[in-house]
């Protein structure tokens, strides 16, 4: 596939190395931030979500994710590309998800 939108997507994806990052959500600051988002303090929160589990989403990132499993067999009529090959187009299903389920 060496068509102008192929080889664009390619020096996309390369400059960009993917399409998707985990950022943190809080900055460390200064010594509190630090003992507040490790420890001591993250041993309340652990300990909160081991006696209450169906707390899990509030407390952790769990709710903030999604996951995509593929073995890579059939991906966008490519046949079987195996699971390097169709890495990126699930990375590209989840900045679909994000872009459009905001809620």
């Amino acid at each position: 596939m060496k068509n102008d939108l192929g080889l664009q997507a390619l020096a996309l994806h390369k400059r960009t190395r993917g399409k998707l990052e985990i950022i943190t959500k809080i900055k460390i600051k200064n010594k509190k931030d630090l003992s507040l988002i490790y420890t001591p303090g993250v041993a309340a929160v652990s300990t909160y979500v081991s006696q209450h589990k169906n707390k899990l989403n509030d407390y952790t990132m769990r709710g903030n994710l999604v996951g995509v499993i593929s073995d890579g067999s059939a991906v966008l009529g490519l046949g079987n590309i195996g699971p390097e090959g169709s890495s990126s187009c699930h990375g590209g299903k989840m900045c679909i998800v994000q872009a459009f389920c905001q809620y």
